[in-house]
C-alpha cells in the first residue's frame, strides 16, 4: 500500500460546487447526457451505481485545472440520460462507451471509475487496449449486481429473492417508490460512505432526481435481474496499461479484500505498472468521500504517465 497525502482544507472547498456544463449525445436513437470540462489529455469518468456524472462534481474541476480534458458521462439508465426498457448488461455499456470515445474523444486516454463504472473502466482496458493508456479505479465491483462467490450463500438467495421482488410488476413499483426515499436514500448512504460529512442535501437530491423518470423503476428492475458481467480476475490477464486502484477500507459493499486480487496479480507478474493505495475511513465512493486525498492522489500518479 502507498502512503497517503492530502491538502489543505481551504485547497478542499475550491473542489466544490462547479457548474458543469450538460451536454447530450444521441446514441442508438437514445439521449445520453454527459459534461466536459478543461483541455488536454482526455480523461473520462465513469459513475457507479444510481447515481450520475455529478457524482464526480468534487474532481472534474481539479483535474480539469492540471491541463486534462475531463468527459463524464450518465450511462444509459442512469442520471439525466434516456432510461429505455432493455435488458440492461455491463457488455451494453461498454459498448456505449466505446462509441462515445470514437464519437467524442477520438485519442488514447485515462478511464476513472468508481464501483460499477470501475468494472466497466477494466473491461474497456482489457477489451480496447487502443483506447485508453490507463485507468484509475475506485473500489471495483465484484460484478453488476450480484454478491461474488466468497459471500455467504443465505446472503446471496436473499439478495436472488430482493431481485425476485423488484421484478414482479405489481410489487416491483411500490418496492421502488419505497426504497427511492429520500430518507432511505439518506439511510443507505450512511451505511456506505465511512465519512459522514460528505452526505449532504446536496448529494441526496443528485441521486433522488433522477429516480422521479417514470421509467427508472424498470431500468432499477432490469438492471437486478442482470448477468453480473465478468470478473476482475478474468480481465487482469488482459491489462497491459498502468492502473491505479483507490479502495475505501470501510467500503461494506465491495470490502477492502477486494484489492488483493490486484495486489496478488501485481506479485505474480511482478508488475511494477501497479499501484494499489487503500484510504482509511472511507467507504464505496473515495471520490466523494475524501477529494481532499483522492484528487492529489489521482493528478500525481496522472504525471507518472506518458502522454500520447
Amino acid at each position: 500500500m502507498t502512503e497517503l497525502v492530502t491538502v489543505s482544507e481551504s485547497t478542499r472547498n475550491s473542489y466544490l460546487h462547479a457548474a458543469l456544463p450538460r451536454l447530450s449525445w444521441q446514441w442508438r436513437g437514445f439521449d445520453l447526457c454527459y459534461t466536459v470540462l478543461g483541455e488536454g489529455q482526455p480523461l473520462l469518468l465513469i459513475h457507479g451505481f444510481g447515481v450520475t456524472y455529478a457524482h464526480w462534481r468534487k474532481n472534474i474541476p481539479a483535474l480539469a485545472e492540471q491541463g486534462y480534458r475531463v468527459y463524464a458521462i450518465d450511462l444509459l439508465g442512469f442520471g439525466a440520460s434516456e432510461k429505455p426498457a432493455l435488458d440492461y448488461s455491463l457488455e451494453l455499456w461498454q459498448e456505449m462507451i466505446r462509441d462515445f470515445w470514437q464519437a467524442q474523444i477520438q485519442q488514447p486516454m485515462v478511464v476513472v471509475g468508481n464501483s460499477i463504472g470501475a468494472l466497466l473502466g477494466l473491461m474497456v482496458l482489457a477489451r480496447y487496449p487502443d483506447m485508453a493508456v490507463g485507468g484509475i479505479l475506485l473500489n471495483v465491483a465484484g460484478g453488476l449486481n450480484h454478491r461474488p462467490d466468497e459471500f455467504n450463500l443465505p446472503l446471496r438467495i436473499i439478495m436472488g429473492i430482493f431481485a425476485g421482488v423488484v421484478q414482479n410488476p405489481w410489487i416491483g413499483p411500490i418496492l421502488f417508490d419505497r426504497v427511492r426515499q429520500k430518507r432511505r436514500i439518506r439511510n443507505t448512504l450512511k451505511q456506505v460512505y465511512g465519512n459522514p460529512e460528505a452526505i449532504t442535501d446536496e448529494l441526496v437530491e443528485i441521486i433522488y432526481e433522477p429516480t422521479c423518470d417514470p421509467k427508472a423503476q424498470k431500468v432499477f428492475a432490469s438492471i437486478l435481474g442482470a448477468p453480473p458481467g465478468p470478473r476482475v480476475a478474468e480481465l487482469l490477464p488482459c491489462i497491459q496499461q498502468p492502473l491505479l486502484v483507490l479502495w475505501g477500507e470501510a467500503d461494506p459493499w465491495t470490502p477492502i479484500q477486494g484489492s488483493q486480487v490486484f495486489q496478488e496479480w501485481a506479485t505474480d507478474r511482478k508488475e511494477s505498472k501497479l499501484q494499489v493505495v487503500a484510504i482509511p475511513d472511507t467507504g464505496h465512493c473515495p471520490h466523494d468521500e475524501r477529494p481532499e486525498i483522492v484528487n492529489p492522489l489521482m493528478i500525481d500518479w496522472l504525471k507518472t504517465l506518458v502522454r500520447p
